[in-house]
């Protein structure tokens, strides 16, 4: 059926329809029938039925540990399939290599980002398809096709600039780029907003709406629900490794979707306080005038016992940068206090010893050792409390690790498994995990339900109510207000490196957050 093209639906939808087929005559152009694919003794997909379309968004939805990632590098060629038919306009398809599925029409940007630091952005983005002549690559031609890249799907990106002097937030517009530098039927985006401010997810949902216009099909996975019923036309589910339905995006509910992704329903996404939030706990940690030049200047703050404090600016505020010295790892001029006490960090070390955990937003390059187990990665920060003369309890180690698998509910074969080959979304529990059995007086939380599904986050949101609770001070970062408004008991808005406003969540609206983090406040 063609739809209605009126004012509200064009807010909200980034395609023309064509009405010359309609939709359920349209052959998909690429199909999964009864897709399985075996580890070992490890079943990471039981069945996967799929069928995708020309000109339309198909959202994939499961939570983590679902089997996402494992369908996503079968279709990218990084994994063969152990059983079932996949089919790319109309043909038998099965790449032996990222670049063979790439040669063969379908393009895909990975959640964890693939690119070489030491390199500039045009050279990640043309990486292996470098012009050249006679074996020597003409730079100049490199640039320019870098640049022609960039300025058609308009993204603000200097491509002489190096990878690693850029935010988070601009090199996933780089990992986006060199994903759509591909000529493709199919695009795979894999949670691309996750890095992304407001502004910059705008970007990429413009893009895909050219995408869409020119009549390729985009599969799309995400954990946040208002953009995939903003984004989808269809949305398939699945659960366990198995598909659960297909829905078009305008015959179902945020509700019934979540209900079959976890297959149970959830009464509100924030628990209620365990505590009394307008209890006056001592201040555990406080900030007066921290200044680095640059970044940020003159931050000031108190985060007290039981308490959350949560953070919200736009990307680029230096809302990381912040945290970083919080946990010692820069340092900046002014004063911080721990439990009333003055102190000078020299490094994670110290902070650690005093009590200060850190979930990074940046897990794969700062928060895990990915080649390294479950077990060691949740017991590292903790070594010396599970060692005697230097020699670590390795019965200690066991328990803790199991314990924390447990509460957190992490997805894994064993607490041995290489944390490297776990979910996104399961990697984050484990970061968390690595911090909560160091019983950490304050805890800074970096965007740490970037990449987690809509069932996990419910977990994480519990554990941080229930550490709360038990008298543990919170300072968390988000860039999604509406876990900052669920989750803190005050919030700090900065605003370009600034402290704009501290205010208590019972007086913080979205509107009101918005003005202050843009500087529109009045």
């Amino acid at each position: 059926m063609c739809r209605d093209t009126g004012s509200a639906s064009r807010r909200f939808s980034y395609r023309s329809r064509r009405c010359a087929m309609t939709e359920s005559q349209q052959p998909p152009v690429l199909s999964l029938s009864n897709v399985a694919k075996h580890f070992g003794p490890v079943t990471a997909l039981k069945r996967m039925d799929l069928n995708v379309k020309r000109g339309r968004v198909h959202t994939l939805l499961g939570e983590n540990g679902a089997g996402k990632s494992t369908l996503m590098k079968v279709l990218a060629g990084v994994h063969a399939p152990s059983a079932g038919d996949i089919r790319l306009r109309g043909e038998p398809y099965a790449p032996a290599s990222p670049q063979e599925a790439a040669r063969s029409g379908l393009a895909i940007v990975f959640q964890e980002l693939s690119l070489c630091n030491n390199l500039s952005v045009a050279e990640n983005i043309l990486a292996t398809r470098e012009p050249s002549r006679l074996g020597w690559i003409s730079d100049s031609k490199l640039i320019a096709r870098a640049k022609a890249l960039v300025d058609d799907l308009g993204l603000p990106i200097n491509v002489h600039a190096r990878v690693g002097d850029l935010s988070m937030a601009q090199r996933q517009l780089v990992e986006i780029a060199k994903g759509l530098s591909h000529d493709a039927d199919v695009v795979i985006l894999d949670e691309p907003t996750s890095s992304l401010s407001d502004s910059e997810a705008e970007i990429l949902f413009r893009i895909i709406g050219r995408l869409t216009k020119r009549n390729k099909a985009v599969i799309y996975i995400s954990h946040r629900m208002e953009e995939i019923m903003r984004l989808s036309d269809d949305i398939t589910v699945i659960r366990d490794g198995e598909y659960v339905a297909t829905l078009e995006k305008d015959k179902t509910t945020i509700s019934e979707l979540i209900s079959l992704m976890v297959g149970r329903r959830m009464k509100d996404m924030f628990p209620p306080r365990l505590a009394d939030p307008e209890a006056e706990g001592p201040a555990m940690l406080s900030a007066k005038g921290l200044t680095r030049p640059g970044e940020f200047s003159d931050i000031s703050f108190d985060v007290r016992a039981g308490e959350i404090l949560g953070f919200f600016g736009l990307i680029g505020s230096g809302r990381s940068e912040l945290m970083n010295v919080l946990f010692g790892i820069r340092r900046a001029a002014g004063q911080l206090f721990l439990a009333g006490e003055s102190v000078q960090l020299s490094g994670a070390t110290e902070a650690i010893a005093r009590g200060i955990g850190f979930v990074t937003e940046n897990r794969k390059e700062e928060g895990l050792v990915l080649n390294q187990t479950v077990r060691a990665n949740i017991t590292m920060a903790a070594l010396s409390n599970i060692s005697t003369g230097g020699v670590l309890q390795a019965g200690v180690e066991q328990r803790l690790a199991t314990q924390e698998v447990q509460r957190l509910g992490i997805r894994t074969h064993s607490i041995d498994t290489v944390v490297g080959t776990l979910s996104g979304g399961n990697q984050q529990k484990v970061v968390l995990a690595k911090w909560l059995v160091t019983r950490p007086r304050v805890l800074i939380l970096d965007e740490p339900t970037r990449g987690v599904d809509v069932g996990a986050k419910f977990e994480i949101y519990r554990l941080i109510r229930q550490l709360t609770a038990e008298g543990t001070a919170i300072v968390m970062v988000s860039s999604e207000l509406p876990e900052v408004l669920g989750m803190a008991d005050r919030v700090a808005i900065i605003s370009e490196g600034r402290m704009a406003a501290i205010i208590p969540a019972s007086e913080a609206s979205p509107e009101r957050v918005m003005a202050h983090a843009t500087g529109q406040y009045q």
